[in-house]
C-alpha cells in the first residue's frame, strides 16, 4: 500500500525533524558544557600537584643540603 504524502503531512514532518534536531542542539551544548568544567577542573588538580611537586622537591634538596 503506497501513502501519499500531503502538503501538511510533509510540514508535519518537517516540524518534527526539525524539533528533533533542535533537541539533539541543546543536548550537545550541554555535553560541550560539562567536558568544559571538567577540563578546568582537570587543569586546576593537575596544576596543583605540580605545585605540591614542586615545593616537596625544593623541601628534599633544602634538607639535603643541610645535610652536607
Amino acid at each position: 500500500m503506497r501513502a501519499t504524502w500531503t502538503d501538511s503531512r510533509l510540514n508535519d514532518l518537517a516540524d518534527r525533524v526539525d524539533a528533533g534536531f533542535a533537541r539533539v542542539d541543546h543536548e550537545f551544548r550541554e555535553v560541550r558544557g560539562e567536558i568544559g568544567s571538567l577540563q578546568r577542573t582537570i587543569i586546576q588538580i593537575g596544576g596543583g600537584m605540580i605545585a605540591a611537586f614542586v615545593g616537596l622537591m625544593a623541601a628534599v634538596i633544602g634538607l639535603m643540603a643541610t645535610q652536607l
